[in-house]
């Protein structure tokens, strides 16, 4: 039995793939082409995020935690903004202008929405800053903070971090608010010179006031499930493939199976065995069929 199962198995065709030069299968294997190009984009944008966020948190571990530079060696900062300059200390003396004292709406803390408080300072040579003392929450209609702490009153000493201005955005806001921190439409709104490329966060402020806004948080460094994303858009174009040829593989040896076994029907199901009409056996003139035996014997 060995050696007939040996036998018949050294017998069986090679697998043909001859097939996959039809339409259909050329179509296949081009659509997955198409989408390996498509999942590739996907995962290099997504590399490119993880990058941007990379250098993102390396600015922040290389400025954040400095010591304070002087506003007469890091004024150009504020009027020539470099991405590598984000989060620098800088410690500058002058005066605020609380009379022009503004709120950005739409600043959600912990989950909180929630205003910050943005007032211009004078610097003692003369320069013009916005400064973001921190953060408020809502107040009793939603509308505005219940109060707005002010600033120390004459000369001040501020630690700042410069922070690039942000883009305008198609909405407006009430009087006294902005709907974000865009310096030159804060410029036009002040009706005067304030540095418009980057504005402070403020850190400390000497005198400390007996009250103030909430400070902002520490920016977060991480780097967020962008590597994983584009790692997974990789495998799904190199998949494709992978199933392209397996499901060639699955056709190869049905067709394999057709050949030894017999016709393959239309709809895709291998009949093992060739089944063989049954000829009717002809009676001879005159016999009784079985039916009609089996009604005389019921009929006694």
């Amino acid at each position: 039995m060995t050696n007939e199962r040996s036998s018949a198995s050294s017998t069986k065709p090679k697998l043909n793939f001859r097939f996959v030069l039809s339409g259909a299968w050329i179509g296949g294997f081009v659509f997955c082409i198409i989408f390996a190009i498509a999942t590739v984009f996907l995962g290099n944008w997504q590399m490119d995020r993880r990058m941007d966020k990379v250098a993102e948190i390396n600015t922040i571990v290389d400025n954040y935690d400095l010591e304070p530079v002087s506003y007469a060696d890091a004024s150009h900062v504020f009027t020539d903004f470099d991405e590598e300059q984000k989060w620098t200390p800088i410690k500058v003396r002058g005066e605020y202008l609380d009379e022009d004292t503004l709120v950005a709406r739409n600043r959600p803390r912990a989950g909180r929405p929630g205003f910050e408080v943005l007032v211009p300072f004078e610097t003692d040579s003369g320069d013009r800053l916005l400064v973001d003392r921190g953060w408020l929450p809502l107040g009793a209609d939603a509308s505005a903070p219940d109060a707005v702490p002010a600033p120390p009153e004459g000369q001040t000493e501020l630690i700042i971090r410069a922070i690039p201005g942000e883009v305008s955005v198609d909405r407006g806001a009430p009087e006294g608010q902005v709907a974000s921190i865009n310096l030159a439409s804060i410029r036009e709104e002040l009706g005067y010179d304030i540095a418009d490329e980057a504005y402070g966060l403020m850190a400390a402020e000497s005198p400390a006031p007996a009250d103030a806004p909430q400070q902002m948080p520490e920016p977060q460094r991480d780097e967020g499930p962008h590597l994983s994303y584009s790692m997974q858009w990789f495998t799904f174009g190199l998949m494709s493939f992978v199933v392209w040829g397996w499901l060639a593989y699955q056709k190869a040896v049905r067709n394999r199976e057709d050949e030894l076994y017999g016709e393959r029907e239309e709809d895709g199901f291998i009949s093992a065995h060739r089944v063989e009409r049954v000829k009717p056996v002809k009676r001879r003139k005159g016999q009784m069929t079985d039916e009609e035996i089996e009604d005389a014997m019921l009929n006694g």
